[in-house]
This record gives structure tokens, C-alpha cells and sequence, in this order.
């Protein structure tokens, strides 16, 4: 196959079998195996070389889902709870959270791991619904509520009395909470993702996910060791349905990688069985001598190792399913019964993941179940799109009225759009009047109609639209402006740079150099017209524009069709 492979989580359980998969059957060029842990993605690479001498391996390790720079400190990357606790890795997390996204996207180790490599094919074995609904927000708001009700009890004690420890409690209790919230990651990790692949060039993305609860229902008897029912087992399914959502909405993205996702409804295992000392916190767990203690009114649920005599580590054997732990042998047996979560082996998933590749139609890709499940548009439904917008005409001609647009139907370009095509139809009618004139003078003639339909004038201005005036420097507005977005401040700074990228936005722009663009689109759509007259259905593509008239909504469709920054739909 001759192509360059990204294995997020290749040294894990399934990313080995994976890995394995596809350097014994697709004939890579390379393969860069990234891990969380640099001993687990050292030792990963090292056998993959023994085994496969002909194809290229490399090793990163860090956590993709944190800065690059964090990945580069002495030690590597730091567990998310580590940083939590200092004030300066908060506010940075924020930032990558909730700031600059285009500056949070070059900071993304993620983005640079593939912006460097420049993979063919990336597949994606992390447990991604894990890592990010593990981060527990039902503790972080337990938390912060208790924190809120200290602070709050002590100033209805005594309002005079300062309490800054409760204040820098409850602050903390806070911004945990804020970080913790899954959705937010999930997304900026997705559209970083979906970005990078698309400068990059990456053809494929498969990812290995999961169904969060191995298959079974709301009455899945097994967690991740809290109680059941788990919210957060739970939310873990949440979040994976929720990264399906956003990768069926990738899949159908114009320039992107094609995308596949292939769900275990399983446990997945399993690496190893062997004998170990367990451990819990990194820590080995301790034997201690049991006592008998009687019955009383209070259940001291962890008392002092000291008044207990050590015995030793705790020893057994058991079996290592990977992401999902370590086993006892009656877990295991338990949760593989039939008709309970019952298994499937990592070899099996690497061998649908291959054909995946290769083209196959395996039948386990959930994108392209999804894709074929859903419902499409419909003849009937084009049929009587066309007497609504008849009957709107009518309405709008018996009323005296101009039904353009509201401002509800995001984002502010349309309504700016739509207005400034529907005020070229109010004056040219025609796609081939407006070309026959300059630039300078359909300004003119649009400012003038502007002028005199008060009733046109009030109603742009009442949906949220200022009107900037041919010479740029007089807006004709309402109370309400929509653009500049300020939900904080009640005034901006205002210079001419930032008035023209405000009128690109959002602004009804009476400017020549807008009409010229104008110009440009008409021109274009006129060419469209023209092919269509002369090869027939065949050029009946999103290029093409088929009335004669100025149809301001017809218009805009053409607009975000056609123009790189807006989208179109390809299915």
C-alpha cells in the first residue's frame, strides 16, 4: 500500500493487534505508534521492528489531548489532575478550552503529531469517551455546591467577616467544575482533529470506539468500580454516541478525510494472564492482618494502616483486559457469561479495522449505518417548498411588507446576504442588469432606494443590521446591532479596519467594492446558466445558478454552495 500510518494508542491492547494487521498485511511505509506512556510505546515499537524489519516504525508518547509543550517537559506529560492543581495550568487549560481557537489549534499536540507527519491513514484506538467522561463532573459539581454553601453560610453568620480561604475554595471548586465538562473537549478535539487531517492531506480516519457499556443496556451490572447505576459509566456512552454524532457530521464534510468508526459491543480482551502484584493508585496493595471489631453506633471506613500488621502485597493472578482492567478470574468469568457482556478479542477488531482500509465493505462501519439510516430530503417535500415560498410572496405583496430575513438563521452573513441581494433585486430585478452597470453606480442606485423605502430601511435596521453608506462612513442602524458579538460590553472600539471586517460579517455594505464582488457572483452564475443551456443535465451542479432573476434566497444557497469559507452539503 506504500503509505504512512498513524496508530493513536498503537501500544495499547487493540492499537498492537492493529498495528500488527496492518504491517503484516498492507505493506506500509511507515508506521508512527503513539501511546500515552513512553515505556508502552518504546516497548511496542522495538517488537514491531523485530517483527516487521521492512516497514518504518516510530514512537511518540505523550497525551495528545494536552499542549505539545507539556509533552516536552522532563517527565512528559503530566496526568490532567496534577495540572489542576496549579492556578497557571487552569487558566491555560481554559484557554484551550473556551479561547482562541485558532491559537489553542497550533498550541494542540494532536495537530502538531499530525501536521509533522503528514499520515495517509490515521486510526484511532484510544478509548476517547474514557479519557474525557472519566473526568468525573458529578464530584467537581458535588464539590463546588458544598464549597458555594460553606462560603455562603459564613456571610449569613456574619457579612463583615473575610473569608478568603472559602473564596479561593469555592473559585478552585469552580474551574474544576468548568474543565470538567466533556462536551467542550470532545468538540475542540474533534474539529482540531478534523482541521489538521485536512491540511495534511490524510485520506482515511477510522476510529475503534465504543458503545461504553460493552454492549448491554441501562441495566449494565459492571462500572469502572464506582456503584451502579454509574452516570458516569453513563455519560462515558454519552460522550462515545456523542463523538459518532460529530464524525458523521466530518464524514460529510467537503475536503476532509473519508471517515469510519467501528463500535465493539463487547468486552474487549484480552493482552495478558498472569501472575502480578496488584496495584491501586500506582500503589501496591497491602495485606494487612484482620481483627475482629464489634458492632457499634459508627463505621470508621478507613482507619489507620498503623493499627493493623502488615502482611505483604497482594499477589493473584488474573487477566488483562487492556483499557478495561486487570480481572480476577471470577470477573472474568463473570462478565464473559453469555447473555451478559460476554467478548470479543482485539485480533478480531484489528481485522475488520484492515479490511476497513483496504475498502472493504465490512458491514461494521457505524458512520456509513448511520449514514444510511437517516432520512433524506424528499420529492414531496420540493414540491410544496415551492407553493410556500409562493404564498409568502403573496403575503409579502399584500402587506407591503419585505420577508427577507429575521436574523434567527445563523450565521450573521446570511442575513446580511440575503438583505443585500434582496435590496439588488428591489432595484435590478435581473442578474444581467446589475453587470450592465459599475460598480459605483448600482451604489448609488441601491443607497437611493435605502433612502426613500422607509418602511424597507426600519425593518433592516429592526432585525439587528446597520447600513454602512457608499462612502463608508456614516452607518444608518437602530438601537440593536447583531455584529460586532460583545454579549459582555455595551460599546466597541470602532476604526476603519474593523468596520470593514464587521461589514463582511454582518453589515448591509452600500460600499462599490461589495457591489463589485456582487458583480463577480453574478458573472458567474451567469456562466453557470450558460453551461446548462448548452450540455444539459450534466452541468445542473452546486455551480450552477438557473433562474435569470434575482431570487435573494436561491442567491445565497449559490453563494454558500460555491464560496470556500461557508459549506454545502455533499450527501
Amino acid at each position: 500500500m506504500n503509505e504512512k500510518f498513524l496508530v493513536l494508542g498503537g501500544g495499547g491492547m487493540i492499537g498492537r493487534q492493529v498495528v500488527n494487521q496492518i504491517a503484516g498485511k498492507l505493506g506500509p511505509e511507515a508506521v508512527l505508534v503513539a501511546s500515552r506512556f513512553e515505556a508502552e510505546a518504546e516497548a511496542a515499537v522495538a517488537d514491531f521492528r523485530r517483527e516487521f524489519p521492512d516497514t518504518q516504525f516510530g514512537g511518540f508518547w505523550g497525551d495528545i489531548f494536552a499542549r505539545a509543550e507539556w509533552n516536552d517537559a522532563p517527565g512528559g506529560a503530566r496526568p490532567r489532575a496534577e495540572l489542576l492543581k496549579e492556578p497557571a495550568h487552569r487558566e491555560a487549560l481554559y484557554e484551550d478550552l473556551f479561547g482562541d481557537f485558532d491559537a489553542a489549534y497550533r498550541r494542540s499536540q494532536l495537530v502538531r503529531l499530525i501536521l509533522e507527519h503528514r499520515p495517509d491513514v490515521i486510526v484511532d484506538c484510544i478509548n476517547t469517551a474514557t479519557g474525557i467522561s472519566y473526568q468525573d463532573v458529578y464530584t467537581a459539581s458535588g464539590t463546588a455546591r458544598l464549597r458555594f454553601d460553606a462560603l455562603k453560610s459564613a456571610h449569613q453568620s456574619d457579612a463583615t467577616v473575610q473569608t478568603p480561604e472559602l473564596v479561593n475554595e469555592a473559585g478552585l471548586a469552580v474551574e474544576n467544575l468548568v474543565l470538567s465538562q466533556s462536551v467542550p473537549q470532545l468538540i475542540r478535539h474533534v474539529l482540531f482533529a478534523h482541521r489538521a487531517m485536512t491540511e495534511a492531506g490524510t485520506r482515511l480516519y477510522l476510529k475503534v470506539g465504543t458503545t461504553g457499556t460493552g454492549g448491554m443496556g441501562l441495566n449494565v451490572p459492571y462500572t469502572h468500580s464506582e456503584d451502579k447505576p454509574s452516570v458516569q459509566l453513563l455519560t462515558k456512552t454519552a460522550i462515545a454516541f456523542a463523538h459518532t454524532g460529530l464524525m458523521f457530521l466530518m464524514a460529510r464534510t467537503e475536503g476532509g478525510p473519508v471517515v469510519k468508526e467501528i463500535k465493539p459491543g463487547a468486552m474487549v480482551g484480552y493482552a495478558h494472564i498472569n501472575s502480578q502484584i496488584i496495584r491501586r493508585g500506582g500503589e501496591p496493595v497491602q495485606i494487612f492482618r484482620s481483627r475482629d471489631e464489634p458492632l457499634s453506633d459508627r463505621l470508621v471506613l478507613k482507619a489507620a494502616e498503623g493499627d493493623y500488621e502488615r502482611v505483604g502485597e497482594l499477589r493473584m493472578a488474573v487477566v488483562d483486559t487492556g483499557e478495561n482492567g486487570i480481572f480476577g478470574k471470577g470477573e472474568f468469568e463473570a462478565i464473559t457469561s453469555l447473555r451478559q457482556m460476554e467478548y470479543m478479542t482485539p485480533e478480531e477488531i484489528a481485522q475488520q479495522c484492515v479490511l476497513e482500509i483496504r475498502g472493504s465493505n465490512t458491514g461494521y462501519d457505524v458512520i456509513a449505518a448511520v449514514d444510511g439510516a437517516v432520512m433524506n430530503p424528499t420529492y414531496r417535500a420540493g414540491v410544496l417548498r415551492q407553493y410556500a415560498l409562493e404564498e409568502v410572496a403573496r403575503l409579502e405583496r399584500d402587506t407591503d411588507s419585505h420577508s427577507v430575513a429575521l436574523g434567527q438563521l445563523g450565521p450573521p452573513e446570511l442575513g446580511k446576504l440575503l438583505w443585500e441581494a434582496h435590496l439588488l433585486k428591489l432595484c435590478y430585478s435581473t442578474l444581467a442588469s446589475v453587470l450592465a452597470e459599475t460598480p459605483e453606480q448600482v451604489a448609488n442606485e441601491v443607497e437611493r432606494r435605502v433612502r426613500q423605502d422607509e418602511n424597507l430601511r426600519h425593518t433592516i435596521n429592526a432585525v439587528g443590521l446597520p447600513i454602512l453608506s457608499v462612502d463608508g462612513r456614516t452607518l444608518v442602524r437602530g438601537p440593536f446591532i447583531r455584529i460586532p458579538e460583545a454579549p459582555h460590553s455595551e460599546s466597541v472600539p470602532l476604526d476603519a479596519e474593523s468596520a470593514s471586517r464587521w461589514a463582511d460579517k454582518g453589515w448591509v455594505d452600500l460600499r462599490p467594492a461589495n457591489f463589485a464582488r456582487w458583480q463577480r457572483r453574478f458573472r458567474e452564475m451567469s456562466r453557470g446558466a450558460s453551461r446548462i443551456r448548452e450540455s444539459g443535465s450534466a452541468s445542473v451542479a452546486r455551480e450552477a445558478y438557473l433562474p435569470e432573476s434575482i431570487e435573494p434566497g436561491a442567491v445565497v444557497g449559490w453563494i454558500f454552495n460555491n464560496e470556500e469559507h461557508f459549506g454545502y452539503r455533499i450527501k
